[in-house]
């Protein structure tokens, strides 16, 4: 005869989400990267630096110097590098905060392992977040070297574009995971890639945000790649502004909306 029991749910307003243990999931999902294809990492990285030197140095030679938004000439080498650099957080963060966590999720059963134990979602939901942040670190520091190398760094506050990177990645991070959540079907994940294309090409990352229309400016500026693109803009080229803070409150506001919706969404998956 099968007895069945019945699961609780969990209660007790923040203990319920939180165990205060996300590096259990960062450090699982260092233990699972040692099998993993390293060639699928090293390709994330490889991209945008293949359209640095595409672009940036041989269109580079016929396009000139450009105008900044705050309007200071540099080489275009200079003014995509930090878009691209951008860009690479971004890509290494919402790969690994989608594809990743969608087979996770509906395939591998892993969260509803995770969720049985101590771990409460939030802690699931940083964990995963943080682990993605570490592709995106690798991806930044690796891209920084390289404008280092080719003298694309115009400042010394370039340096401060590797804490600026990891704001970005935590952002699409935690948005991304948060918008995987509600994937059922593969297909539906071809929606990402949708949005990340256009993202990219329209985000001033190539030519300045000047170059449209204005009512398409308005639209450019309401992507998130373009405020990440702007502040690590300003910091590799030294050309500093107080808009820079809306950069990053944009950024904070976003890491809190995909981790709240993000949370939440485990906890009425697998919880309630």
């Amino acid at each position: 005869m099968t007895v069945l029991t019945e699961v609780p749910v969990r209660s007790g307003g923040v203990r319920a989400l939180w165990a205060g243990n996300p590096q259990a999931v960062v450090q699982r999902g260092l233990i699972a990267a040692r099998s993993s294809s390293w060639a699928v990492v090293l390709s994330g990285f490889f991209e945008p630096v293949f359209y640095l030197l595409s672009m940036g140095i041989g269109m580079g030679a016929l396009i000139g110097d450009v105008t900044t938004s705050g309007g200071v000439e540099v080489s275009y080498a200079a003014f995509i590098a930090p878009a691209l650099l951008a860009t690479s957080a971004m890509n290494g963060a919402i790969y690994d905060s989608t594809w990743n966590v969608f087979f996770k999720l509906n395939y591998g059963k892993l969260y509803e392992g995770m969720l049985a134990t101590s771990l409460g979602p939030l802690d699931v939901a940083l964990g995963e977040i943080l682990y993605a942040l570490l592709r995106g670190l690798l991806y930044a520091t690796g891209f920084m070297v390289i404008m280092q190398v080719l003298g694309l760094n115009l400042s010394w506050t370039a340096i401060l574009a590797i804490p600026a990177v990891l704001l970005i990645a935590f952002g699409f991070a935690s948005l991304g995971m948060a918008v995987t959540s509600y994937m059922k079907t593969f297909q539906q994940m071809d929606w990402i890639n949708f949005v990340l294309l256009p993202m990219f090409l329209f985000s001033a990352t190539l030519f300045p945000i000047t170059a449209y229309p204005e009512w398409i400016q308005g639209v450019i500026m309401a992507f998130p790649l373009w405020h990440g693109v702007e502040l690590v803009r300003g910091l590799t080229t030294g050309i500093l502004t107080p808009d820079m803070w809306w950069h990053v409150l944009y950024y904070v506001v976003m890491v809190a909306v995909g981790v709240v919706f993000t949370t939440k969404r485990l906890r009425a998956l697998f919880l309630d």
